[in-house]
């Protein structure tokens, strides 16, 4: 058996939890005080996903770059790759909040959207 420590990020608290694995699954986990943290602590040790945000330029807008993330979560070991999807991405304004900026971001099906309004000049 392995055990794993980790520390809750779904509330303030901060809960430091210990799960126990067993064959690839979580057998018990102690240290929650809910059960947000358990599941929590389930899909970091299993599945660790992660929202990744950044920005991306902007040609003819009133502002140089808009902030971006993807629309849901997406697995841990796709982050670079999905930053690789934005590296050289330049977008034309207008651009307004929820636009998608890049499709299926690190070949995930997943997103990356805008979260601000960059107008034209």
């Amino acid at each position: 058996m392995e055990k794993r420590e980790l520390i809750c990020i779904c509330c303030p608290l901060g809960c430091q939890m210990a799960l126990t694995m067993k064959d690839g699954k979580v057998i018990e986990t102690v240290g929650n005080t809910c059960n947000r943290g358990k599941i929590y602590g389930e899909k970091e040790i299993i599945n660790p996903t992660r929202i990744v945000t950044s920005t991306v330029k902007v040609d003819g807008g009133d502002k140089p770059y808009v902030s971006v993330k993807t629309k849901e979560d997406i697995p841990k070991n796709k982050i670079f790759d999905c930053m690789k999807g934005l590296r050289n991405l330049t977008v034309k304004a207008p651009i307004y909040i929820g636009d998608i900026i890049l499709d299926n971001a690190g070949e995930t099906g997943v997103p990356m959207i805008a979260t601000s309004n960059v107008l034209l000049k």
